[in-house]
């Protein structure tokens, strides 16, 4: 399972859309939500037995249309829904491991406010319903072409379309000479990635995708130039002036305690577009104690726990990006830059939050390494 908790405002934003309030609407305007409609919702009485998963799969698949698309590469379709006044978030996930044989994934619990831990606070203990579904639960995945599936419950089928992002490739200028491209990457932000390994450094890069249209509003920071942040995920990214790319170097900690929409690309690696043994080849570079471990993915032989590929700084404020521009500018060696860029506060063994995903070892040997507009 991957994070799946939604931030507050976008938990908010799905509760209150009704068709009702968008009917009316030119079709080229923002949707609109209201709270009226958001507390219609939670105040509305409803039957669901919510402690049997199979009951909550039927009623997820039973409440969405004919024919749906996942967009993040992970995977996974995200749902949130209320019953009797309490929100619950979940996801189904067709693995890439073991969806042709006829298997999905589904996990669902009810969603506390993530505010109550946000500041690095405990997280509160929550149930998570999960379970993998089959023929032998009357579950049936089957493929119709490559990345088109049809899960079928009962009288209920649904087209699942997968994110194919397979011609997607990097520009020149966002790939240096000795870095080797991995794959795209759609995270569930809705920001475009290109995965990126530098051998000699052994160390991984997420590189913005600016060949498409990017949905956020990147704004200069204060502290530097080189450094701009998302207004809506809140990503920060350094402007790489020599291949003029712009490299992500931080993840706000509050969106990763919460496990919201925003903690970052680490969960939504492009497992549809690796080819053959190149992750694990990479992987046992980095860390040679995990051979006999991981699959060619990263996971380990119970789908339990994957490698972490998250190499950007968990910042609580803008002002500790500054740390990221020193190393930078103080830097004396050509490619010694790069390594700026991966956080390397982070020690072996250290905690890291509890949740849907389980960490085996850590990402890249361990280490962490009103403003005017860009866009």
């Amino acid at each position: 399972m991957t994070r799946y908790r939604w931030s507050l405002l976008a938990a908010v934003a799905v509760l209150v859309a009704t068709a009702g309030t968008t009917a009316a609407q030119n079709p080229a305007y923002p949707r609109l939500d209201t709270h009226e409609a958001y507390l219609e919702e939670v105040t509305r009485t409803t039957t669901l037995a919510i402690t049997d998963p199979l009951a909550v799969f039927a009623f997820v698949l039973d409440s969405l249309p004919h024919r749906v698309k996942i967009y993040p590469t992970g995977n996974y379709y995200y749902f949130r829904f209320t019953h009797n006044g309490t929100s619950y978030a979940g996801n189904f996930r067709l693995h890439a491991s073991d969806r042709d044989s006829g298997k999905l994934h589904f996990a669902y619990y009810a969603d506390a406010d993530p505010a109550r831990w946000a500041d690095g606070g405990a997280e509160p203990a929550r149930k998570v319903f999960g379970v993998t579904l089959d023929a032998s639960n009357g579950v049936t995945v089957e493929q119709l072409e490559r990345l088109v599936y049809r899960v079928t419950y009962g009288r209920k089928s649904v087209v699942v379309t997968l994110n194919d992002l397979s011609k997607i490739k990097p520009p020149a200028n966002a790939l240096g000479s000795n870095e080797r491209f991995v794959g795209p990457i759609l995270d569930e932000s809705g920001i475009r990635f290109f995965l990126v390994y530098n051998p000699e450094l052994k160390i991984f890069h997420y590189i913005l995708d600016e060949t498409v249209p990017v949905p956020d509003q990147l704004v200069r920071s204060r502290l530097t130039d080189r450094i701009v942040i998302g207004e809506r995920t809140g990503f920060a990214f350094y402007r790489d002036q020599p291949l003029d790319r712009k490299i992500l170097i931080g993840v706000l900690e509050a969106n990763r305690w919460a496990n919201n929409f925003f903690d970052g690309p680490f969960d939504q690696l492009p497992d549809n577009f690796i080819e053959g043994e190149t992750l694990r080849e990479i992987i046992l570079a980095i860390e040679p104690d995990l051979k006999g471990r991981i699959d060619r993915l990263g996971y380990n032989a119970a789908y339990t726990s994957r490698y972490t590929i998250d190499p950007y700084l968990h910042y609580r404020n803008e002002d500790d990006l500054a740390v990221v521009h020193l190393c930078v500018i103080s830097s004396k060696l050509p490619a010694s830059p790069y390594r700026c860029f991966v956080d390397d506060s982070r020690r072996r063994g250290a905690p890291s939050p509890q949740g849907d995903d389980q960490r085996i070892g850590a990402s890249v040997q361990n280490f962490r390494s009103a403003p005017s507009r860009v866009r």
